[in-house]
């Protein structure tokens, strides 16, 4: 593709361009060291690295033209733009002839919800003979091919690569906050934009709930011309999106407890399933969903209403629903012998960890137990609420390392034992070495407890912890298997 044609999408955020040659470009990088002779590179000034200063490095690979922010005088031609990451977006949609367009895209934001929403809408689709690409913080899946995520939203270069790369019909993507203020789904298109919740996060990134809150509605300037949003309003985030939103002349489909919902949910019974009513256009369905907890209904119900916008039958989504198989780290299960039940998911947040130790209290757990931390570098704001939650809902509570991010063990260890003697309504302790204390939970479990480890999901860890595992749910497996051969041997 010429440069020039890339150039013509480029728009308001073009400043100058030195017009001394119209090269044929072979690909674009923003990493000097993956450049290859023709290709485009963008300096993108980082929250570490200045992409500037790697310019020369990449003129030396072969670049054939560079975007860029600040005023140069370079050896091949050079485009200098306002914002170099809405620049990418733009010219990597161009250069992949805007794969969006050939797919419909349905693109999920919110602070809780987003992977377990997604993962129902390509297993309801799939369903229904369709195929379907995910993008999100479990995994990628192309072409039913399984990569492993960098990012929750991968960053705009890699958003466009992948589309294009994608023969599925649909594309489920789900959008964080980050990637909105970062532009990377910039130059994407969507058929649908989904909104699931809002609630206290991310605030070391943005300063106030508000800008927060500001940056999920910037999701919807991507939705094509005829374009719809999904929005839960059962919180009032999602009543105050639907307003603007409407005010924009932008269809709006909502879920709630009300009859002015286009679904309406009712009648919900939690015990070991969940099993709700759905009422849409006076009909009622009943469903049943085998994914335990009140948030998992909501989950749920965002994707029926979304299904069947897309136009997929009710009763055809209410079979889908009740085979789905459940997501990776998501409230995944695991039974102890002794009859205890162990709980792996991902919540980090304030409200994520209340929707499962809710879900354990609405299970009839005779005793909820909680192992969690918090990751060093990221919001310290939310850590003391999360606390209180932990401290009101379970019975007792352990205080773990999760990612350190650079923090040092000791700084680590001190805020988890501040935090313990100040909101843990003596409930609480503290054990450094998460596999440390799952371990101890294993080997303290007794029938009908539910023992939650939340924080990490899927992740790997990034410590090095005593027992030769790298991830909770690795940790229990291992553990049962160590118990297991003890029992042979006895």
């Amino acid at each position: 593709m010429r440069l020039t044609k890339v150039l013509e999408e480029l728009g308001s955020s073009l400043k100058k361009y030195r017009n001394d040659g119209d090269p044929d470009l072979s690909g674009i990088q923003m990493d000097s060291r993956k450049v290859k002779p023709g290709d485009l590179f963008v300096a993108i000034t980082g929250f570490q690295i200045d992409g500037h200063h790697f310019i020369n490095e990449a003129i030396d690979n072969g670049a054939a033209a560079v975007i860029g922010e600040n005023e140069l005088e370079l050896s091949v031609p050079y485009i200098q733009v306002f914002d170099s990451r809405l620049a990418l977006g733009r010219a990597a949609s161009a250069f992949y002839q805007h794969p969006s367009r050939k797919h419909k895209v349905i693109g999920i934001t919110g602070t809780n919800g987003k992977t377990t929403v997604s993962y129902i809408l390509k297993h309801i689709l799939e369903h229904a003979g369709k195929s379907c690409s995910l993008l999100g913080t479990v995994s990628y899946i192309i072409n039913n091919e399984v990569y492993k995520p960098s990012n929750t939203t991968p960053d705009a270069l890699q958003i466009q690569e992948l589309i294009s790369e994608s023969n599925d019909e649909f594309v489920v993507l789900e959008v964080s906050s980050h990637a909105l203020k970062q532009y990377r789904i910039e130059g994407l298109e969507l058929d649908y934009g989904l909104f699931t919740n809002l609630s206290h996060d991310h605030l070391d990134y943005h300063p106030t709930i508000e800008d927060y809150f500001e940056a999920k509605t910037l999701m919807y300037n991507y939705l094509k011309k005829e374009g719809s949003a999904v929005v839960s309003r059962l919180g009032e985030w999602g009543d105050r999106l639907d307003s603007i939103l409407k005010a924009k002349e932008i269809p709006v489909y909502s879920i709630g407890y009300d009859d002015i919902h286009d679904l309406k949910i009712e009648d919900i019974k939690l015990n070991g399933e969940s099993r709700f009513d759905i009422q849409m256009e006076g009909i009622t369905y009943p469903l049943t969903f085998p994914s335990p907890g009140r948030h998992n209904v909501y989950n749920a119900a965002m994707a029926f209403l979304t299904a069947v916008k897309i136009g997929i039958s009710p009763d055809m989504i209410a079979e889908a629903l009740k085979s789905f198989p459940g997501v990776p780290g998501r409230f995944e299960m695991i039974s102890h012998p002794e009859g205890a039940t162990f709980i792996v998911d991902y919540a980090h947040t304030k409200d994520a960890i209340e929707y499962c130790l809710q879900a354990a209290q609405e299970h009839e757990a005779v005793k909820v137990k909680h192992i969690f931390g918090f990751r060093g570098e990221r919001d310290k704001t939310k850590r003391e609420h999360m606390v209180k939650a932990s401290a009101a809902m379970s019975n007792e509570f352990t205080l773990t390392f999760d990612d350190l991010n650079g923090i040092s063990e000791e700084e680590m260890a001190n805020e988890l034992k501040e935090l313990n003697e100040r909101f843990g309504m003596n409930k609480g302790r503290v054990i450094t070495d998460r596999t440390l204390a799952i371990r101890d939970a294993w080997e303290n479990a007794r029938r009908g407890e539910w023992i939650l480890i939340t924080g990490k999901g899927p992740e790997e860890y990034q410590s090095m912890y005593e027992l030769p595992t790298s991830s909770d749910k690795e940790t229990l497996l291992y553990l049962k298997k160590m118990q297991n051969k003890e029992k042979v041997i006895g």
